[in-house]
């Protein structure tokens, strides 16, 4: 009866982490067999990586609703501390690891790159399992998605252009119509079939997260194999720059939504949420415009790696925040 506990406990464990350690197996794969996963009767996975963002924008816009945008008013604060995190710390702290590492070039403008993009759609997701505001997680997700393409190319251009040039109204375009305009799509369609998505909600929510983490694996594919060569040589130092990346973001996002909470009233959830949305970037986006504006699988790496890793930290700390209670109240200090 123990062992079955036991193992019990370790399926349980498993399937909580399922999306993540689909994601590790996703890159070990690509990474030892590289050539199987460069090009597929004659076309470039690479080339196909775009359109798989946009699909996965797409399924995050038929899941939106004016309410999602509206809510804003109703929580400025929070929303006010995880976009100034978002697009602050996070292209700055890309930035001072890229220096601090030792990057230079395309690799460099790649940390910068995965910074200062918008928030991740599997933030949501996590948000759940962890008990945080998931209400609160879309909306901050809506908003810094919007922010993204102005707040974006001028990040680039003021921190990664000592790497490589950038064209800042490129990357503009480039990010409303890979991000902006399925969006826009996705929620036109929402509208039109309200009826038929608030019907079949449950349905409708499983089958775009499917969609959705089938989209983040293959991109995962495309961008691991042609870019193994420097992954291998970058070593240890880009996995550590992931991993220190993701982690200021979640530890930036907790703390300072606690230390504005002690005025502004925002509760653990709150604070659970901030740090997940901060921490979750979008590596999609930051893998799509490395491709489409940068035309370098190797910018396109550290996105890679840090959507690898925050993917499996967010399930882990999920797991961890999932299993502990929610202090409501006005205050959290």
């Amino acid at each position: 009866m123990e062992n079955d506990s036991v193992i019990g406990r370790v399926l349980a464990f498993l399937r909580r982490q399922a999306f993540g350690i689909a994601v590790l197996a996703c890159a070990a794969t690509a990474f030892a067999f590289p050539s199987a996963f460069k090009e597929w009767g004659g076309v470039k996975l690479m080339s196909l990586v775009v359109p798989a963002i946009q699909i996965i924008m797409f399924a995050m816009g038929t899941t939106l609703s004016a309410a999602d945008f509206l809510r804003v008013g109703k929580r400025p604060w929070a929303v006010a501390v995880g976009v100034f995190l978002q697009f602050l710390v996070m292209p700055f702290m890309g930035f001072l690891l890229a220096k601090s590492f030792g990057f230079s070039g395309e690799l460099a403008a790649g940390c910068v790159l995965v910074g200062s993009v918008a928030g991740g759609t599997a933030s949501n997701v996590i948000a759940f399992l962890a008990k945080a505001d998931v209400a609160l997680s879309v909306t901050m997700t809506c908003c810094s998605t919007l922010l993204s393409p102005f707040v974006t190319p001028f990040a680039m251009k003021v921190l990664a252009g000592c790497f490589v040039e950038i064209d800042a109204m490129k990357m503009m375009v480039e990010i409303l119509k890979v991000v902006i305009v399925p969006i826009t799509a996705g929620g036109i369609v929402h509208a039109l079939l309200k009826k038929q998505f608030d019907a079949h909600k449950a349905v409708c929510d499983r089958i775009l997260s499917f969609i959705s983490m089938t989209g983040i694996c293959f991109t995962i594919l495309a961008l691991t194999a042609p870019s193994r060569d420097t992954f291998a040589a970058a070593g240890v130092a880009i996995v550590a720059a992931a991993v220190v990346h993701n982690t200021v973001g979640y530890l930036s996002g907790y703390w300072l939504t606690r230390l504005v909470g002690r005025f502004a009233r925002l509760d653990e959830a709150e604070a659970r949420t901030v740090a997940i949305e901060v921490g979750m970037q979008n590596g999609g986006m930051a893998g799509a415009l490395a491709v489409g504006v940068l035309n370098s699988a190797v910018a396109a790496l550290p996105a890679n790696i840090f959507s690898i890793w925050m993917n499996f930290s967010g399930s882990v700390l999920a797991s961890w925040w999932g299993r502990t209670g929610i202090r409501r109240g006005p205050k959290v200090l």
